[in-house]
Parts: C-alpha cells; sequence; structure tokens
C-alpha cells in the first residue's frame, strides 16, 4: 500500500541522493550527456508527478530507475532509434566525483563497449552494476525471473570483458589481431599459441 508521499524538502534530498547513479544510468543508456541530463529531468518531473504513489517498501532508488527506465525508452521512441551512440559527449565533469585523469578515457572505452552489448544484457549490468539495485529489484523492476538477471550480468561482464580486450583495434606487426588471441587472464603465461 502506498504511503504517504515525499514532501518537497524530502523530494530535494532524493534528488540530491540519486541525482549522481540515475545519471550514471541515463548516460549509459543514452550516450549522451544532454540527452541523459533531458531524461533525468523528466524522471524526476514524473517522480514528482506521481509521488503519491510511491510505495515505501520498495526501495526509493528502486522506484526511481523504474521511473528512469520508461523516461529512456520514451527518449527512444521520439528519436526513433534504439541503438546507443558509441562515445558521444562526455557526461559532465562536475556530475561525477572522481577527478582521475584517466576516466573520460576509460568511460569512451567502456561507452564504445556497452553499446555494442545486446540491450537486456546492457540494461540489466546498469541497473546492477550502476544503479546498484539488488539483483532481486533489477528482477522485479524487469518483469524476469532473478536467475534471468543473474545469467545476464554474467554475460554482460563477461562480454564487456572481451570488448575491453580487444580494444579498438590491437594490432600485432601491422595486423589487426583477432579477439580471440588476446589472453583472457594474467597468469604471466602467454596462452595465445598454444
Amino acid at each position: 500500500m502506498p504511503s504517504s508521499p515525499p514532501t518537497g524538502a524530502r523530494f530535494d534530498e532524493w534528488v540530491s541522493e540519486h541525482v549522481p547513479v540515475l545519471y550514471r544510468v541515463a548516460y549509459r543508456l543514452v550516450g549522451d550527456a544532454h540527452d541523459a541530463e533531458d531524461v533525468l529531468q523528466d524522471t524526476f518531473r514524473s517522480a514528482w508527478a506521481s509521488r503519491d504513489l510511491y510505495d515505501r517498501s520498495r526501495s526509493e532508488r528502486a522506484w526511481l530507475l523504474a521511473i528512469l527506465r520508461r523516461r529512456v525508452a520514451d527518449h527512444w521512441r521520439k528519436h526513433e532509434s534504439r541503438e546507443v551512440h558509441a562515445g558521444g559527449d562526455a557526461p559532465d565533469p562536475a556530475a561525477r566525483p572522481e577527478a582521475d585523469p584517466f576516466h573520460d578515457e576509460l568511460s569512451t572505452a567502456m561507452q564504445r563497449a556497452l553499446g555494442r552489448l545486446p540491450a537486456e544484457l546492457r540494461e540489466t549490468l546498469l541497473l546492477v552494476v550502476v544503479g546498484e539495485l539488488t539483483h532481486q529489484e533489477a528482477a522485479d523492476l524487469q518483469g524476469v525471473p532473478l536467475g534471468t538477471v543473474l545469467s545476464r550480468v554474467s554475460r554482460g561482464r563477461s562480454r564487456l570483458r572481451e570488448f575491453l580486450l580487444e580494444g579498438p583495434g590491437d594490432t600485432m606487426n601491422g595486423q589487426t589481431v583477432p579477439s580471440r588471441t588476446v589472453p583472457t587472464h594474467t597468469s604471466g603465461k602467454d596462452t595465445r599459441h598454444g
């Protein structure tokens, strides 16, 4: 049963508390900083309009991510495209707390790798890893069994690892190296040739 809606002050606290995570999820799903900001604004606008439906038995973040997920779907319908941009604008540095000089480079590589994942793996992985939902919350949000979420997260991480190891076109002696020759562990042994 829905509980009393958050007041204006409490809602402002929600925005402050959840905007960094929601922004990262939105950015990873739409691939563009400005579009992510628009989706985030639409998300909070929708959350405010439907705040009387908030059920305190759900986590705030899960409820907000459910709304965000619908706003992302609206975004793709509006733009008649379902493909994530590979790259796009870098996220607003003020929206992230870290000051890592390699962050933009890593973010671009990660965005490209995420863009190569099938939509269901990408969304599930983002909800659990970036959105910090439990596996069960992600399953409930997506309307799939827990085992499906566990499988999607595992397969998504595995595929991301493969894509990131491939890099933007690894070469050896001027020849492009197929991804299957890139070692997948760091034991020190070169297992590519045998």
